[in-house]
């Protein structure tokens, strides 16, 4: 089964019923209500609050490249320490479900992928916030729900070896690479269904599904990990990636290898989400850590790491241009049809 969508069915199954409720609480929120409050010194409470707490405890699946900078910049903004848990997405996901299913919760926030986030907002395990940042957040990239909000993106390009291809010669859409003159140069990474599903849903199935066959008689290379993908393209292995993580390839494009990239229409981004637990034991810090990375201090952050920022007061040639956004319902709710189409075009050969 294709690992980008069929590492959620097992979850899937168990998942409780969940309805969410309006994001925030029905009327004006009182001055104890940590979560909801938004009066003109919400931010004065918040600090206060959060500085008796003294600790956030955050389970992130970012890599410590970038978590760290960012709980350094909160810790020396603040004065509030920062513990820092990681795991890969899936075990981040195994573990906060676990300690909310025993009644035990350590965590006070939880940052991961999108899909991952939509499953826990269905689990009960996040309770939503306010938070006036809402605001610069592009409208597609928040959840009906506001059980978790994006924080940063995470964006499909092409990325090509600037030894074997030029710029201009790229096509201005994706259906270009269907071009015989393309046969044998383009490479895919395994798992990427979601970015089928995503551009398919958007061009309509006819369309869609006529170009991704037309794309499986090209034959790409197949390689597991947007990473390695990435570096076979700065390696000249594969003169082409489709499916690349731009993040990746600008990480190794500042390193001075022979790679860039293009958001070749359409260009398809995943949020990447944070969210408050639900009886976080430190909450307003968890709000604060929250507010804080999505601001345009947290944002402009991460654009000076190389990764897409979703706050639209960032103007970043990252993610300043027009992108598909990934519907983590989707990923999660026809993660086996999308699977198995992606399996048959691409990976049974």
């Amino acid at each position: 089964m294709v690992r980008s969508f069929a590492r959620f069915v097992a979850i899937i199954t168990v998942l409780a019923v969940f309805q969410p409720g309006t994001a925030l609480a029905q009327g004006a929120a009182k001055p104890d209500d940590v979560l909801n409050y938004q009066g003109v010194d919400r931010e004065k409470r918040l600090i206060e609050r959060a500085k008796q707490e003294g600790t956030v405890t955050i389970y992130t699946s970012l890599a410590p490249t970038e978590a760290q900078p960012m709980a350094q910049a909160f810790e020396k903004k603040y004065g509030i320490k920062v513990e820092l848990w990681r795991a890969l997405s899936e075990r981040v996901l195994q573990r906060a479900i676990s300690e909310t299913r025993a009644g035990k919760i350590t965590a006070d926030v939880i940052a991961t992928n999108g899909p991952e986030m939509e499953s826990l907002a269905r689990e009960n395990v996040l309770t939503p916030f306010y938070t006036p940042n809402l605001a610069d957040l592009p409208p597609a990239s928040v959840p009906k729900h506001r059980m978790w909000l994006p924080d940063r993106l995470t964006i499909f390009v092409v990325g090509y070896n600037t030894n074997v291809v030029k710029k201009e010669d790229l096509p201005k859409s994706l259906t270009g690479f269907t071009d015989p003159k393309w046969k044998g140069k383009l490479g895919i990474e395994a798992g990427d269904a979601e970015w089928m599903a995503t551009i398919v849903k958007k061009w309509g199935e006819g369309p869609g599904m006529a170009f991704f066959r037309k794309l499986s008689e090209m034959r790409p290379e197949v390689r597991k990990g947007h990473v390695l993908l990435a570096q076979l393209v700065a390696a000249g292995e594969i003169p082409v990636g489709l499916t690349i993580y731009s993040s990746n390839a600008e990480t190794l494009k500042r390193k001075g290898a022979p790679i860039d990239w293009a958001p070749i229409d359409p260009a398809v981004a995943r949020p990447q989400g944070i969210a408050v637990v639900r009886g976080a034991p430190h909450t307003a810090a968890a709000v604060l850590y929250a507010d804080f990375v999505i601001s345009q201090d947290g944002q402009k952050l991460y654009d000076d790491m190389g990764r897409p920022p979703v706050n639209t007061r960032i103007k970043s040639n990252l993610s300043n241009f027009p992108y598909l956004v990934l519907d983590s319902v989707t990923v999660l709710d026809e993660s086996e049809k999308w699977g198995k189409l992606w399996e048959e075009l691409f990976l049974k050969r």
